[in-house]
């Protein structure tokens, strides 16, 4: 890789060793602190699975109700996912990144004074609108700073945010919902909104201060590792010649559309999943706020590994197709058993399997898209994918929350979410290996 680089930026290629030292050492400096970010944006995006278990009661809320309001922030998310993104590119992450996690922020604590359907409804649609851009964002910033072989490995990284979430931010919320209900006149729901969207606050203003736009502006790094960088990427950009080039182009891409829909299968298993772990594991015998959220922590702890292990193995070998088809499976079987299972261990074993299969597929399915997007038909085709795929996030928690109202089970709609996973794998197989095998 390193000669391929030399060759095109016309200069001796560096050694290997400093290389990997250069690039371990942007690793260490961005990838963390990224993570940071997505945990505390992926908590606020679905804690209101946590809040249903107070919130539903004391409003009133059917599971349809409930379903629409989760799947409304999609919605938003939709509707301002490509500009945000654009506009990202044109004033930079650390700018953009900043101002989207104080805007959620400060709506997701004003969650707390919701008090009808119809509130919930305005609340989550704004919450969308607030967070659109942060996901893309990450990965268009990503692409300037590691090279395509690199990007799984990073990606699977930064994603484990997703169970990390779980793992933590469900026994919080279960502690938090217990612990504060009644103080200050307030519901547990309340009290949860309101201290979980503190963190976005301060952390988005960290970004302001923290995270440079490029490797150029890197004052960490030395002139060497800068060239190391950017000769790299030079090499990657050199090699996508069949990527679109405009936003307009973007649109009539059909390739960018067949990513869309994989990526809309993957999402609908995932938020299926987290929209509806407290309420499936209170269903397989749980009791108390806090003791769900321990339970539903351990699919996490489990995906966590599953996300890195194949991560890695992703950007070893080089193969990207059936690192995605294999946990899409497994994550298809982890529904069935989990549906069909009337124990609550099997239960929870099953939905450890789905949540290592299903939450394994969105780092490693970026692996596809970035291997062929580049310049500005990177920042609107990763933009549309993300959005498109997304609406998958409306679609999944209304479904499963109307099949539940209608068969007064969660069994239908993990059928449901299995067969989404099939239709995503099958899906890969059919994508050229000569395009994502980088």
């Amino acid at each position: 890789m390193t000669t391929h680089a030399a060759a095109v930026s016309g200069v001796s290629a560096p050694p290997d060793a400093f290389v990997e030292q250069t690039y371990t050492k942007v690793f260490w400096r961005l990838v963390p602190f990224l993570m940071l970010c997505y945990v505390i944006a992926y908590l606020d995006r679905v804690n209101v699975g946590f809040a249903k278990l107070q919130m539903s009661q004391e409003l009133q809320f059917s599971d349809t109700v409930y379903g629409l309001g989760a799947g409304l922030f999609f919605i938003g998310y939709f509707l301002f996912e490509v500009p945000s993104n654009v506009i990202l590119d044109r004033v930079g992450a650390r700018v953009w990144i900043a101002r989207i996690m104080i805007t959620w922020g400060l709506i997701s604590g004003a969650f707390m004074f919701v008090n009808s359907a119809t509130s919930f409804y305005v609340m989550r649609f704004l919450l969308g609108l607030a967070e659109a851009g942060f996901y893309p964002g990450v990965i268009l910033y990503v692409t300037a700073w590691f090279p395509s072989h690199r990007r799984a490995r990073v990606i699977a990284v930064f994603m484990s945010a997703i169970p990390v979430s779980g793992i933590f931010g469900n026994p919080l919320s279960g502690w938090i919902m217990d612990a504060f209900h009644g103080a200050y006149g307030l519901s547990g729901w309340q009290w949860m909104f309101l201290i979980e969207a503190i963190p976005a606050v301060l952390v988005g203003a960290a970004v302001f201060l923290y995270l440079d736009n490029r490797p150029a502006d890197a004052a960490w790094l030395s002139a060497p590792e800068k060239a190391v960088i950017e000769r790299d990427i030079a090499a990657e950009r050199a090699g996508k010649v069949e990527s679109p080039h405009s936003i307009a182009s973007v649109f009539r891409n059909g390739r960018i559309w067949f990513m869309s829909l994989i990526y809309f299968a993957f999402v609908t298993g995932q938020y299926g999943l987290t929209f509806w772990m407290p309420t499936i594991v209170k269903a397989s015998g749980i009791q108390g706020n806090l003791n769900i959220g321990l339970v539903s922590a351990i699919p996490f702890l489990f995906a966590v590994l599953v996300m890195i292990l194949l991560g890695r193995s992703a950007d070893r070998m080089r193969e990207r197709r059936w690192h995605l088809i294999v946990p899409a499976l497994l994550g298809a079987v982890g529904f069935v058993v989990a549906a069909s299972s009337g124990s609550t261990v099997v239960a929870v074993a099953a939905l450890s399997v789905a949540a290592g299969g299903v939450l394994t597929c969105a780092p490693l399915f970026w692996s596809l898209p970035t291997a062929f997007l580049t310049g500005t038909g990177a920042a609107a085709g990763i933009a549309l994918i993300n959005s498109v795929g997304n609406l998958a996030g409306f679609a999944s928690p209304y479904v499963i929350g109307t099949l539940r109202d209608s068969t007064g089970s969660t069994a239908a709609g993990m059928y449901a979410l299995a067969g989404m996973l099939v239709v995503g794998a099958v899906c890969v197989f059919l994508t050229p290996k000569r395009l994502v095998n980088r």
